[in-house]
């Protein structure tokens, strides 16, 4: 082949056509973003309710380590087993507890952002029920109450994962 025939090769068989690569560079951006998203998730849990319902459940299976302090939204928690009784210390609230014996735990208001901007407001009531222990852990079924659907990936953003939450 001389020079001149090699230049008329069809069209759009040297790279991308202009619709593959905006294609292309929308599913990089839809990508980017949910990455960044995903990063920039942020829960700020605020003492005080709006004085709404709390209509949305989601129920975990926890266990709490014996004797380590946890940290669930604003509210510390410390337990201490001996037997089958428990001894639960909530922001400097002591209370014994025996097998299916429930704790409450808030309630609160929490506020979700992504990348800055407010996303979810809601809120919530968190209810523990005491299953008894195993080994150096209180297992506990948890229930979340909320005043809006929340994202089950939200939930677990302020679940600590010293808590080993298995949703039930």
């Amino acid at each position: 082949m001389t020079e001149p025939e090699k230049s008329k090769e069809p069209q759009g068989t040297k790279g991308w056509s202009t619709g593959t690569k905006a294609l292309v560079g929308i599913v990089v951006l839809i990508l980017v973003l949910a990455t960044l998203a995903v990063f920039t998730l942020t829960v700020v849990v605020m003492g005080s309710l709006t004085g709404s319902s709390l209509p949305y459940t989601t129920n975990y299976r926890v266990t709490l380590p014996d004797g380590e302090p946890v940290t669930i939204g604003n509210s510390r928690i410390l337990v201490a087993s001996y037997d089958n009784e428990l001894f639960c210390d909530v922001d400097g609230t002591k209370e014994k507890l025996v097998v299916g014996q429930q704790r409450v735990i808030g309630p609160g208001h929490a506020k979700v952002t992504v990348m800055g901007l407010p996303v979810i407001e809601t809120d919530f009531q968190i209810t523990l029920t005491y299953l008894g222990s195993t080994g150096k852990n209180a297992n506990f079924d948890m229930s979340v109450k909320t005043s809006t659907q929340v994202p089950e990936m939200v939930i677990r953003h302020i679940i600590p994962s010293s808590m080993n939450a298995q949703p039930v």
